[in-house]
């Protein structure tokens, strides 16, 4: 029977996690858990062989580099789930959940309680060295789907490991039931110096603007964000600042990069919310550096942890769990960066970005962790023209100061042919809860939308004809069944 011991897991030190990549080789942790996954998971052992791998022959960093990716098609869902293993056993593994299924077959992640905790040391980060300074009590709201999906019972799980090791979080999981979460936090936050909220972006935004027409006083809270899932704008993350009544953006958010298939992946840091700001406000740098015409999430990793190479601009991962992956490529844009290749970057920039986190935020402490941005899958992007149109395009123009009262941000973006087969770009548009449809606010949400992908998406200015590059709007009424029906999983692309 497999054993935890946790009295040594409670003692584990935060900081000395993250300082690993100044005291120990990586180079030697990346071939260790290769050499133990090639001798105890038998799936691998299959799958080097049937690649004509010689695992003996892997002796290097450089060597591991060039190892056959895997993936759920080759690997994952070829074998069964028992040889994917630790020696082709699951029975010691307590936890399954399902990955969304958004590429395709819904996919059965097993883990255990050691690859919770090993993952809690992200929320630990944001707690501790993010949050800061630290509130005396904190109540943390889990506004993630609860069920097999990975993000409500993953992020509960991993919050309560940190109050058991001694922070002071009190967790209410009402799950992404809205009346639920209003209901908790009118009648009970007030007990609490800090609210946190855990959930994904647009469902987030739905809840603070709800709890605002039902006579919520958010700005009474020490309001705190940790989210998930969706790539967000800097003016989205000012405009939440704004309606939660938070006074420093850069202390109060992160989103993280997490997935079903190893949990939490990386985090945003105060650093990198600073760097991600900065890009915001010169677009073509941002594309240069990140190479699409929008701003992807940042965040710093611990390659101890999940160790990420970039492939062609997408992304694979190495990391130990129930199912240890060993270069696995999880189809996501994106790419690396090392620390001081950023902080190099920003300098030639102009930006001395450390020096004005040591001005502004003395007690802040800043980790040398590499850096890992993610777009998400390019399914999720639409080619117009020959330019391609991303989501957060469209996110920036809806929350815009003078349309944001008037919609939910939810929309769907179609590329649709006319009767003379010409190519018309049309996006529907979710209203606000009480907001009726008219023909002045449809002009001014298509202007405002139109003035946002211009400004950053220069492939859209450069390729659409002027005829073609005002978007055809459609406005739907809130919880629309057609476009936006409640309760299911919001599609932004059709």
């Amino acid at each position: 029977m497999k054993k935890t011991d946790f009295n040594s897991i409670l003692s584990k030190d935060l900081n000395s996690q993250l300082n690993r990549i100044n005291t120990e080789n990586l180079e030697e942790h990346i071939l260790d858990l290769f050499k133990r996954t090639c001798e105890n998971v038998p799936a691998y052992k299959k799958f080097l062989d049937e690649n004509d791998v010689d695992a003996s022959s892997i002796k290097s960093l450089k060597d591991f580099q060039t190892l056959p990716f895997i993936r759920k098609d080759n690997y994952v869902r070829k074998y069964p789930i028992a040889e994917v293993c630790r020696k082709g056993d699951f029975s010691s593994l307590d936890f399954v959940s399902v990955s969304s299924g958004s590429t395709g077959t819904p996919t059965f992640w097993m883990r255990d309680a050691a690859d919770e905790i090993n993952i809690s040391a992200r929320f630990e980060q944001v707690i501790e060295e993010c949050f800061i300074p630290q509130a005396k009590n904190n109540l943390c709201v889990i506004c993630f789907p609860l069920g097999t999906w990975v993000g409500g019972m993953f992020t509960t799980n991993c919050v309560r490991f940190l109050s058991m090791k001694g922070y002071k979080l009190t967790l209410l999981t009402p799950g992404n039931n809205k009346d639920e979460i209003l209901r908790v936090v009118s009648e009970f936050a007030y007990n609490f110096e800090r609210v946190i909220l855990f959930g994904y972006p647009p469902f987030l935004k739905d809840v603070v603007d709800t709890g605002i027409a039902r006579g919520i006083d958010w700005k009474k809270f020490d309001n705190k964000l940790v989210m998930a899932g969706e790539v967000i704008s800097e003016e989205w993350r000012s405009l939440i600042s704004e309606r939660l009544g938070i006074k420093d953006e850069v202390l109060s958010f992160s989103s993280l990069y997490g997935t079903a298939d190893a949990g939490v992946l990386g985090n945003e840091t105060p650093l990198t919310i600073k760097i991600r700001k900065f890009f915001a406000k010169h677009p073509e740098l941002s594309k240069k550096i990140f190479g699409q015409s929008r701003l992807p999430t940042l965040c710093q990793y611990d390659p101890f942890s999940r160790y990420f190479e970039e492939h062609e601009g997408t992304l694979l991962f190495t990391g130990d769990s129930g199912i240890p992956l060993i270069r696995y490529h999880i189809a996501d844009n994106g790419g690396v960066y090392s620390f001081d290749e950023m902080i190099s970057i920003l300098n030639k920039e102009g930006y001395d970005v450390l020096g004005e986190i040591k001005n502004e935020y003395p007690e802040l402490i800043v980790r040398n962790l590499p850096f890992v941005y993610v777009f998400g899958r390019s399914m999720f992007t639409l080619s117009y023209f020959g330019a391609n149109i991303y989501p957060e395009n469209i996110s920036i123009g809806l929350e815009a100061e003078a349309i944001n009262k008037f919609v939910t941000g939810k929309y769907v973006m179609q590329i649709l042919e006319d009767e003379n087969r010409n190519m018309h770009f049309r996006i529907t548009v979710e209203l606000a809860l009480g907001i009726e449809p008219y023909e002045e606010l449809r002009i001014e949400i298509g202007n405002s939308i139109l003035d946002s992908i211009l400004r950053i998406n220069s492939e859209y200015k450069n390729y659409v004809a002027k005829e073609y590059q005002m978007p055809v709007i459609e406005l739907r009424k809130t919880g629309d069944a057609e476009y936006f029906p409640v309760g299911v999983k919001h599609r932004y692309v059709r």
